[in-house]
């Protein structure tokens, strides 16, 4: 008898928790997912497809909190990032006035350069969507090879991209400002006060903003450096500042 031949062409697909059928469905329709697959009995399946994959839900253990957001994951692998936020962005902001960047559901904030971003859905499943060119390892602390505020930016983007954790990076840019704004170069900077303005607005801390945009104005800089300061935040609509350095209330609705 001739032994079964494994062969390479396995399809997986993993099966997040559903903690609701009618706000999964709600949500994810909202941002264009069509529903291929709907079952509630006798137990929950759904399957949901967006451009060309697909996510599929089923009943979630008695344990399941989705305050917690660590109900389950799905890593979505693409050649260029911007394009799926700015596409997630716009259905949102079209179906909700808004986008959702506190809470749950949400999306969460897009700066130039960053190679991943997370949509955290109202079951808390997070679908993390990661450029494929993104470098292999990461340097958790700021790579070594950089000092000073360079280090810092490094680390607070590590810290907000990769572990969802603006508290953590808006802490580690405040003490770093602290420490190292004397002698440091005027973009590094402002490249960090434009950042701690982005997460605090993001966060809702914003004590600090107003002063932090006073500092960014009076900062001597080429217009190139204030535009590359200043590029995160308006792409990722934290909130609107003209390239003068001169700030515009943020509509009710930025993130």
């Amino acid at each position: 008898m001739t032994e079964a031949m494994v062969r390479a062409n396995e399809t997986t697909v993993p099966v997040m928790p559903c903690a609701s059928v009618e706000e999964t469905l709600e949500f994810y329709q909202a941002l264009g997912f069509g529903v291929a697959y709907r079952q509630t009995r006798p137990y929950i399946y759904l399957a949901l497809e967006w451009s060309g994959f697909a996510l599929h839900f089923g009943a979630p253990p008695e344990n399941v909190d989705p305050s917690r957001e660590d109900a389950g994951t799905c890593l979505v692998f693409v050649d260029a990032i911007a394009p799926y936020h700015a596409e997630l962005t716009r259905a949102m902001r079209a179906a909700y006035g808004k986008i959702l960047a506190k809470g749950r559901p949400r999306i969460t904030r897009f700066r130039p350069g960053a190679s991943r971003f997370t949509l955290v859905d109202p079951s808390g499943n997070s679908i993390i969507f990661i450029q494929r060119d993104e470098p292999a390892q990461l340097e958790y602390g700021g790579s070594k090879n950089l000092t000073g505020l360079a280090k810092a930016l490094d680390n607070a983007r590590i810290l907000s991209e990769f572990k969802n954790d603006d508290h953590a990076a808006l802490r580690v840019l405040t003490t770093a400002l602290r420490r190292h704004e004397t002698g440091s170069p005027p973009a590094d900077v402002a490249r960090t006060l434009a950042t701690l303005i982005g997460l605090a607005t993001a966060l809702d801390d914003t004590g600090g903003v107003e002063e932090w945009h006073r500092r960014l104005t009076a900062l001597d800089l080429t217009d190139s450096e204030r535009r590359h300061a200043l590029e995160g935040l308006s792409n990722a609509e934290d909130l609107r500042m003209r390239r003068t350095g001169t700030t515009e209330a943020p509509a009710a609705d930025t993130p």
